[in-house]
């Protein structure tokens, strides 16, 4: 009788992923300094942090400071990405609405690559991101206006605004920098771009402005949230032209598991209302699910800056309303009489490649947020907890969003498994004493460990924000870890048989 093996390869053929995993999550440093997006070097094991007048460069394994890029006497650096030895810099010309800067440096040294190191790129680049295969990067020119348009027929819910003046108000676009030449080879805009779905937010003083960029796996597209228009721009990036804007359409807080807390004071609440919520994502990320390119965003939602398009709900200027509702904060151009709509989702969600809502985390950040005794209540009126960034993760199979909280008592960051988009669910919050308002994420892998590094722009010592690194594990549960027992050992009683005949 010949005796037959089963090879290793086979083996792990038949071994089932896990349905379902917990993550455990332990602080390894916090460090003190300016800090408001993180990148992770692999060669140098460095974490590179922007914070408005420079980049300073820490130690991943002790977090001790090793040195500081200086990036004062350009502009305001507000971004910061990392690809093969190279740090992109993302810096704001001193006059924000002036063509800014991109930089290149290099990780080893800490100097100014070699080459073109220096690009010039839009008004106001607010993120940048290179695309998987760092062929090439993306840098969203947000372009805010200095002077904004002023309101056709006074403040009143529902009226729209005039554009700004010329020259005030830069147009929005995307970057697109060849990294092999260290040349732009389009910047394209949103202008006449077609538009698909609901409640695209125009007539609102300003133009489209790129907020974040998310690229897909393959390369071949980037989605970027245009955050106050409450849209998302679809970019080709074989063509290097925007194929579509889509409206996000407006979240119901009156239907069941959308519940808020909309007062500021007394005892919190959380229940439904009549009032509707525009998503406008601010971070976003992209993955795979059933083969599908989805979206993640962090619905933090967002008003211009002079807050003339913002509204105080009294017991007249909307109709009547819910005595809970008086002092809430709307959009006075959304707004009609009846029907309030507020800035954000207090949520985060998962979008299909062609903006198509395929799940929502509906109240779960609020709720959780108070559960765990951090949540502000002073924010209560406006929008909540705020979801400011995103991170993706995978760890034994599955894939894990990271959702930064900005407006908490304390920093927070709460955990969801996307890996089925559909079925998303709430994992656990990571809450850090002495952050706050989380703004940058990064997750990466090193020497076979998981990490998360959180870029917080304050802390409860000084003003000057903090970085805080988690090593993290993701452990089958106990259902999980048990059904793959049964799975082995039904494997082994199989190979056994064979053995035998």
């Amino acid at each position: 009788m010949k005796m037959k093996l089963l090879s290793a390869t086979c083996l792990l053929a038949f071994t089932p992923l896990y349905t379902s995993a917990q993550v455990i999550f332990n602080k390894q440093w916090s460090f003190q300094g300016l800090s408001e997006i993180v990148a992770f070097d692999k060669t140098t094991d460095t974490l590179w942090v922007a914070g408005v007048t420079g980049v300073n460069v820490i130690n991943r394994s002790t977090g001790s400071f090793i040195g500081r890029i200086d990036t004062s006497s350009f502009g305001s650096v507000n971004s910061v990405a990392i690809h093969n030895g190279v740090a992109a810099f993302a810096i704001e010309a001193p006059t924000r609405t002036n063509p800014s800067i991109v930089q290149f440096y290099d990780t080893a040294t800490r100097t100014l690559s070699a080459g073109n190191n220096n690009i010039a790129v839009g008004a106001l680049p607010d993120m940048l991101t290179f695309t998987p295969n760092g062929g090439k990067l993306l840098v969203a020119n947000e372009g805010t206006p200095t002077t904004y348009g002023t309101r056709i027929g006074g403040n009143v819910p529902g009226a729209a605004f005039n554009a700004p003046l010329p020259g005030n108000d830069p147009v929005g676009s995307v970057s697109i920098i060849n990294m092999s030449t260290r040349t732009v080879e389009a910047t394209p805009t949103l202008l006449g771009v077609p538009q698909f779905g609901n409640n695209i937010r125009t007539g609102v003083g300003m133009d489209f402005e790129p907020e974040s960029i998310a690229v897909s796996r393959d390369g071949s597209k980037a989605f970027v949230s245009l955050q106050e228009a409450n849209s998302v721009g679809v970019l080709n990036l074989n063509t290097n032209t925007f194929d579509k804007v889509v409206g996000l359409g407006l979240k119901d807080f009156s239907i069941a598991g959308n519940e808020i807390d909309p007062k500021t004071g007394g005892v919190v609440t959380f229940a439904n209302y009549s009032v509707k919520g525009l998503y406008m994502p601010d971070g976003m990320a992209s993955y795979q699910s059933r083969n599908r390119t989805m979206m993640v965003m962090a619905n933090e939602g967002d008003y211009r800056e002079d807050d003339a398009d913002r509204l105080n709900v009294t017991a007249s200027n909307v109709g009547p309303v819910n005595a809970d509702l008086v002092g809430m904060r709307i959009s006075n151009r959304d707004s009609i009489i009846g029907n309030p709509v507020t800035a954000g989702g207090r949520s985060f969600s998962i979008r299909d490649a062609d903006g198509n809502l395929v799940y929502d985390s509906g109240s779960i950040l609020d709720r959780e947020a108070h559960k765990r005794g951090i949540y502000d209540d002073g924010r209560s009126r406006d929008k909540g907890v705020e979801p400011e960034g995103v991170e993706l993760m995978e760890m034994l199979g599955r894939t894990f969003a990271f959702i930064g909280l900005e407006r908490t008592t304390k920093g927070a960051v709460a955990i969801f498994d996307i890996t089925d988009a559909e079925n998303s669910r709430f994992i656990d919050m990571i809450v850090t004493d002495g952050d706050l308002s989380p703004e940058g994420l990064k997750g990466f892998m090193m020497d076979g460990k998981h990490y998360l590094a959180i870029a917080n722009e304050g802390n409860g010592n000084t003003n000057l924000g903090s970085t805080t690194l988690y090593q993290l594990h993701a452990v089958p549960e106990p259902e999980t870890y048990a059904m793959l027992l049964a799975g082995l050992g039904s494997m082994g009683f199989a190979a056994r048989r064979r053995m035998q005949k």
